[in-house]
């Protein structure tokens, strides 16, 4: 069973980075950079910061860096105990997909998936009762999952379980922020 799954997603990592060209790889190479998303953090924090002000924007950074250190060695747990190798480090994929760029970590599951869903969770539980499109927010980590699976860092398995965990820590973080800081 677990071999049929991993065959599954080896197959739809190959399509899905096939779809690839040269002339994209810049742009995927930029998309993958968290420096990149500034901007969108700023605007985020500025919009949150509008509707609760600036103490409790102080309580909700420290809620989001409590969430990315959980995502983070979650993912880092996960990765040292199963060590699934990247796309690109897989000798039987190497040869047959593109690699734009390479990383001598494992793969499952994808951390940049992780962050990136649960911050954009946690966002969303507090903008969506102010602002009538906060869930364009998550396109976010849509995008920003995807170019791993461009790039030949991840498989799809491994974006899907970052998303998987991304909602329930990001989840259980806006119910404690709400529970704990807004309704106080």
């Amino acid at each position: 069973m677990l071999e049929k799954i991993i065959e599954l997603d080896k197959k739809a990592f190959v399509f899905l980075n096939g779809l690839g060209s040269n002339s994209f790889d810049g742009f995927w190479l930029l998309i993958t950079n968290q420096f990149t998303w500034i901007p969108l953090y700023l605007l985020v924090f500025y919009l949150i910061q509008k509707k609760i002000g600036w103490k409790n924007f102080g309580y909700y950074l420290l809620f989001t860096a409590f969430l990315i250190l959980i995502c983070d060695q979650t993912a880092n747990l996960f990765k040292n105990h199963f060590q699934r190798l990247r796309p690109c480090n897989d000798e039987e994929l190497k040869s047959i997909i593109r690699i734009v760029k390479t990383s001598p970590a494992y793969s499952f599951f994808s951390g940049h998936s992780v962050n990136s869903m649960a911050t954009t969770v946690f966002a969303f539980s507090i903008l969506r009762k102010h602002y009538r499109y906060s869930f364009f927010l998550f396109l976010f980590p849509l995008i920003f999952a995807f170019s791993r699976i461009y790039l030949g860092l991840h498989f799809p398995g491994d974006v899907l379980t970052g998303y998987f965990f991304g909602v329930l820590y990001g989840g259980i973080i806006s119910f404690a922020f709400r529970k704990y800081i807004l309704d106080k």
